[in-house]
Formats: structure tokens, sequence, C-alpha cells
């Protein structure tokens, strides 16, 4: 009861710092007439889209609904290219996250998509994203747990979920979940029994990322299976140090650690009820 108990104080703590206003002023970020994210004061400053795009797109600091707001203007047909040179230039200026050569969905504020943006750019421009986890259990009610890789940019070697990983702007829901079960754990869908969808996590925190100036906005997904008896998760993209059979007891002791990611303790949290 005693490790319940600090499992639950500290996911307490956690479901706090999931939701936190950013640690700077930030001033809304529009493309194309219609509202994505948000860019901490003056860290566009400095760029110069009209230059750098030979006068194809405009990036404007304009006065709208009484207050200040960022607007990149171009056609819809242009958001894509327009928001990727944007990307480049926050590359340039030192200001933008580990770069991977993966495009996100960039949407409106009723999810409706209207181009798609380097991934490394998402947490500087305040750009909402998805991911997905999945939670798998043994049949004997055991989970199966990962550490991540020591190497990776983000939270190197802490524990995570069975998989963990982001919605590209290439994927469906159900698709990231298929790709990066396969990915992270070396498991096919069919192998697995009874997946389903389990609910969703929603996190608004400042993000370390362009020097301290990002702002991460994210929904995750997840979803839980049991994983057959023999069957065991192996890794086949070089970004999980290993798995792990852990009880449900080691698995609170070790959250109220504060051994796993925030995302995948909450996601934990969420699904044995805490």
């Amino acid at each position: 009861m005693a490790a319940a108990a600090s499992a639950a104080d500290w996911l307490a703590a956690a479901r706090a710092a999931a939701r936190q206003p950013p640690a700077q002023a930030r001033q809304p970020l529009w493309v194309a007439g219609q509202a994505v994210g948000s860019v901490a004061s003056g860290v566009l400053n400095p760029i110069d889209l009209w230059r750098l795009s030979d006068k194809r797109y405009q990036l404007l600091n304009q006065e709208q609904s009484g207050g200040v707001v960022w607007h990149l203007d171009v056609p819809p047909d242009a958001v894509t290219p327009a928001l990727n040179l944007l990307a480049q230039a926050l590359r340039a200026e030192g200001r933008c996250g580990p770069w991977r050569d993966e495009q996100l969905a960039v949407c409106n504020a009723r999810g409706e998509r209207l181009g798609t943006v380097e991934r490394g750019a998402v947490r500087v421009l305040g750009i909402a994203t998805r991911a997905v986890h999945l939670v798998g259990r043994a049949p004997d009610g055991r989970m199966w747990v990962q550490q991540r890789s020591r190497t990776k940019p983000n939270n190197p070697g802490m524990w995570d979920t069975l998989m963990g990983g982001m919605v590209s702007a290439a994927d469906t829901l159900q698709q990231a979940l298929e790709r990066e079960t396969w990915e992270e754990a070396g498991l096919r869908l069919p192998q697995l029994h009874g997946p389903e969808h389990g609910g969703q996590v929603h996190f608004s925190r400042p993000s370390r990322e362009g020097g301290g100036v990002g702002y991460m906005v994210e929904r995750i997904d997840w979803f839980r299976c049991t994983v057959p008896g023999g069957l065991e998760p192996r890794n086949q993209d070089g970004e999980v140090e290993r798995f792990e059979l852990w009880s449900l007891a080691q698995v609170q002791e070790r959250m109220a650690a504060g051994d796993f990611t925030l995302e995948a303790a909450l996601v934990l949290g969420a699904c044995l009820g805490l």
C-alpha cells in the first residue's frame, strides 16, 4: 500500500507538471490566416523569410484582435514549404530542437491539416503534436517496460511503456501504432491479444528546445494489450536499451522514484487507475 500511495502522490505532482503555462511571454503564430501555434517573444525577430525565399513568403508581426501576432503570410498551397523554410531559419539561428528529417502535421484549431513541418521545429513554434503509447502486460499480469537508449536526445536511459512514439505526418493513428510497435518492440499487432484504445493524456508545458524557448502541446493516445507467453519484445531501431518484465508493485515503486519519463508515468497511471 505504501508504494501505491507514493506512486499516487508522485502522479499528482506529475499531472500538475504536465499542465504548465509558458516560461516566457509568447505570441500567437498564424499561418495562411489560421492559428497553429505560438512563439516566445523575440525569437522570430531576426528571421527575414522575405530575403530567404526570394520574396515568395512573408513573416509579419501584426496587431490582431487586440494583440501582436506572428503571421506567416502564404497561400494555402504553400504552407508546408514556408513552414519548413522557417524551420531551417530557426536551425540556422540555433533556435531549433534536434533535427529529425521527419515531418509532423500542422493543424488549425478544428484539427484540420494545413500542412507539415520538420519535427525539430514544433516545440519552438508551439505547434500541437500527437503521440502514441502501448502498455503491454504478460498473461500473469506483469508489465513489459523498456529502458530508453542512453543515446536518445530526450530522456536517455529513463524507463518507458512497452512502446511510445510520435504520430508522423505520413501516419494515421493506427499506422503509427503499428509502425512504432514494430520498430521499438519488434512486435506485430496481430500477435498481441486484445489491443484496445485506453484513453488520452494531454500535455502543455515549457520545453528546453531552442535554448529554452519551446512549448510542448501534445496529445498522447494510449493503448493496452496482452503480450502472449513466449513472445518477447526485441528492439529494431536502436532506440531501446532493454526490455524487462516488472510486477505492478515494482512499476509503482519505480514510478514513485521518478524513473519513468513523465509521459510514460502519466500513461501508466491512467492505465492502472491511480
